[in-house]
């Protein structure tokens, strides 16, 4: 075997992509990258869609970066954010621009598909957290809106799939992807005909499903001459990104909580087996897939997403965050709070106004500066996070002891000190690159460098150094947390 292995991470998230270049050698992974780009939500004609053909370009851009590099590659690994799919027809070509989860279309989606499978028996079946823009929700609405593309459609690939698909011509459904969409059996790991079938859709209709590391296939021929490369495989990560980035948590033990820290804030626990029971179904948590059939509980939670939404609007803010973290620590603490999760702040035209209506509506002093409004939604993530954390304690088999930070949240240190004050234990920030190294490990681990997770996990421990944060004024944040939640409630 030998000494050094190339791997090429594509990590897609919802606002921007990159293509990193990762090297594993000995008990090391080593990273660099090659390609960032933006990506957006298209609005056209009263919806939201995604540019897939942007993204599959930029991502034979960075194909063609890593060629330039005369290094060796030995796979590619795609990762995306879950949820959303794209339709292909019987001659193999994209039927129609796959529309993007934060699309109206599906608001009151859920109430219409529960008059066909009552709401309890949805999640004993998925254990996914109720969400309107779930892909079964999704599908739901294009067929109360008789969407067009429906009739023809071959196959259903989600969005890692289909991409992999444009790069090998070989169609496949990855199971962490796959659990994303509110219709896979938790139990099973198996599309439930029960969920599918009163939508009109078959079990053929979608490719079959692959575990994380699977080799889907090689580089077409045709890309092959545009980019440089040879007939280099592509393996089947976990596609969803928070799947790679939750097997990159550099933790040596059981007794540990995640936060999967970016636009989305993804808070959980990795089970043997599924947690699907009244409790988890009251609290509304989801159970998605993880690598070697593990499952991660978890809650969804708004994360920066606020936060990037009102950066846009701030006209007098600094672009630096070092120096808005700076302002927003001297700012008066616990003078308001939001629910981040609640409907108004998940794609408002203004969401400073929206914070400012949120406060008035619940007799709270409104934010006016934007360091008011960073501290009210610093504040309030740490909140909500200790909510999670709380009832994750009560659904979790072992003790948390501490909680894992990793992704671009990691290096909100104002945040990640907050986040600790307000769990009362000892918080882990790093490693910000997670999704790309996940999905670099598990093309290690389908290249047999490693055995296993414990494996993957221990390469990764010696290649990274999470900072710790210590938990500190515990008393003021118990306090605080009583206001917030009376406020919230």
């Amino acid at each position: 075997m030998k000494d050094r292995y190339n791997f090429i991470a594509v990590d897609l998230g919802a606002t921007s992509g990159r293509t990193i270049l990762g090297c594993v050698s000995g008990q090391k992974i080593e990273m660099k990258e090659l390609t960032r780009f933006k990506h957006v939500i298209h609005q056209m004609s009263g919806h939201y869609y995604w540019d897939i053909y942007h993204l599959y370009n930029e991502i034979l851009h960075g194909l063609t970066e890593a060629a330039k590099t005369k290094v060796k590659i030995d796979s590619i690994g795609i990762d995306t954010w879950g949820v959303d799919f794209v339709l292909v027809g019987k001659d193999g070509q994209i039927l129609r621009t796959p529309y993007s989860y934060r699309d109206p279309h599906t608001i009151g989606a859920m109430e219409e598909y529960f008059k066909l499978v009552p709401k309890s028996r949805v999640y004993e079946i998925s254990g996914i957290q109720f969400m309107n823009f779930n892909s079964l929700f999704q599908l739901s609405a294009m067929v109360q809106h008789k969407d067009s593309a429906l009739p023809v459609v071959d196959k259903i690939l989600f969005l890692p799939d289909a991409l992999s698909y444009l790069l090998t011509g070989e169609m496949v459904t990855e199971r962490t992807i796959l659990s994303t969409s509110s219709f896979m059996d938790a139990k099973t790991g198996q599309i439930s005909s029960e969920l599918i079938e009163p939508l009109g859709l078959r079990q053929e209709q979608f490719a079959p499903i692959v575990q994380p590391g699977y080799v889907i296939g090689t580089l077409t021929e045709d890309i092959q001459k545009q980019t440089g490369l040879g007939a280099i495989p592509v393996v089947a990560v976990a596609g969803h990104d928070t799947g790679s980035a939750v097997a990159a948590v550099p933790a040596d033990n059981d007794g540990f909580a995640y936060l999967s820290s970016g636009t989305w804030s993804l808070m959980g626990i990795e089970t043997k087996s599924p947690v699907i029971t009244k409790q988890s179904y009251e609290m509304n948590f989801t159970n998605e897939g993880g690598i070697e059939n593990t499952t991660r509980v978890l809650k969804n939670i708004c994360g920066m997403w606020i936060l990037e939404c009102c950066r846009k609007e701030w006209k007098d803010a600094p672009e630096s965050y070092d120096k808005l973290y700076t302002e927003t620590q001297q700012t008066e603490t616990f003078r308001s709070f939001i629910f981040p999760d609640a409907p108004e702040f998940a794609n408002p035209e203004s969401m400073t106004t929206a914070i400012k209506d949120y406060c008035k509506r619940t007799s709270q002093p409104i934010p006016e500066t934007y360091t008011e409004q960073a501290r009210c939604i610093f504040d309030s993530l740490a909140m909500r996070y200790r909510q999670v954390f709380d009832m994750l304690q009560e659904l979790s088999p072992l003790k948390i002891k501490h909680l894992h930070i990793i992704g671009g949240g990691t290096q909100n240190y104002l945040l990640n000190q907050y986040t600790a004050n307000s769990l009362g234990v000892p918080v882990y920030a790093g490693p910000v690159e997670a999704t790309a190294i996940g999905n670099i490990m598990i093309q290690a681990k389908a290249m047999g460098l490693v055995a296993d997770l414990k494996g993957m996990r221990k390469v990764i421990a010696n290649s990274v150094n999470p900072k710790c944060y210590m938990p500190e004024d515990t008393d003021a944040w118990n306090m605080a947390y009583q206001k917030y939640l009376e406020i919230t409630k």
